[in-house]
């Protein structure tokens, strides 16, 4: 009775993303079909976080002198996480790549594996691709996004650029790289013993997205007309996506490390109870419903995930804050 009383209680006309989302948990370690209130939940909390980005940047443009939010506007947001930054301006340049090949190739398909494996094996040195994939990134180094804040802003002359700078930006590129080759790894551990159906399936979860092929549900999703003046142009879009997918990725990963714990202590007192006790608790028979350890994330995974993450971010920003500034939202980024 409770839970149809809590499903009633959650209209599916308003969530939009209900199979984007399970796919992204997917991709993220989440190997059940997670039920309707989690991924409602974690909709709610993309979408607030959406909206606090596009709030902040808009106050960000606005005292730049301009109504139009940029990319810069959106990156510095999440200046604090130079990894999530490194990674969001490499998937950029690694878009223009894209959006040039297309050109020179008069407009013809581009598969997008193929650039994401090229830029994972130049980051690594994964392969025996990788020099050719590490010289496609130098060629396409003067097209690298520059950010107003970084320290060659202050200069009104740049220095040239030498093998030192190219082997320092090559460094921090690795380090940004780290998370994305554990995923990568983690996803190349889970598809090695599926079958052609199940990795088909799986390559297509990896594509799932909040934006892509979806911009006019995405800015009415969000309230993009009621919190811009102007139209947010593509590459707002595109930076909301490659966040949005982030999140989803960050709150699926905290939740199963909460749902492990869970286990493990649940483990622990049925170690603590006496041998009867612990026999019959242990005997498990036919109809019995699963277990805890294969039953999927439920929204209270979700909730703890969501304020542990909270705290870490509250964390980080407060020690930053004693060097100047103030904390214009309770409400952190992920």
């Amino acid at each position: 009775m409770n839970n149809d009383q809590s499903s009633n209680q959650i209209s599916p006309s308003k969530y939009k993303y209900h199979v984007e989302i399970q796919q992204m948990m997917f991709v993220s370690g989440e190997t059940h079909d997670p039920p309707f209130e989690t991924t409602a939940l974690i909709e709610d909390i993309v979408r607030g976080q959406v909206v606090e980005i596009l709030l902040q940047a808009t106050r960000t443009a606005a005292m730049r002198g301009s109504k139009s939010i940029a990319s810069e506007d959106m990156i510095f947001m999440i200046r604090h996480d130079k990894a999530k930054v490194n990674r969001l301006r490499t998937y950029l340049s690694w878009k223009d790549v894209r959006k040039n090949a297309k050109d020179q190739d008069g407009g013809g398909s581009v598969d997008n594996n193929d650039f994401l494996e090229d830029s994972a094996a130049a980051a690594g040195g994964m392969g025996d691709g990788s020099k050719n994939s590490g010289s496609n990134i130098l060629k396409y180094k003067k097209s690298k996004l520059r950010l107003p804040w970084e320290l060659a802003f202050l200069f009104s002359e740049q220095a040239l650029e030498t093998n030192d700078d190219v082997d320092e930006d090559d460094e921090e590129e690795r380090e940004a790289m780290m998370m994305s080759l554990k995923r990568l790894k983690n996803a190349d551990d889970r598809t090695k013993g599926m079958t052609r159906e199940e990795y088909v399936h799986f390559s297509e979860c990896r594509q799932a997205s909040f934006t892509f092929r979806k911009g006019k549900r995405f800015k009415e999703w969000c309230g993009t007309s009621y919190i811009m003046e102007s139209k947010p142009s593509d590459d707002v879009i595109d930076i909301l996506g490659f966040l949005t997918f982030e999140m989803v990725c960050s709150l699926t990963e905290e939740a199963l490390q909460v749902k492990q714990q869970e286990t493990a202590n649940s483990g622990k007192k049925m170690d603590g109870l006496s041998t009867s006790e612990g026999r019959k608790s242990k005997h498990r028979y036919l109809f019995d419903g699963p277990g805890e350890s294969v039953k999927p994330l439920q929204s209270y995974h979700m909730e703890e995930a969501w304020r542990r993450l909270q705290i870490q971010n509250f964390k980080s920003r407060a020690m930053l804050n004693f060097r100047g500034g103030r904390l214009h939202s309770r409400m952190q980024i992920i």
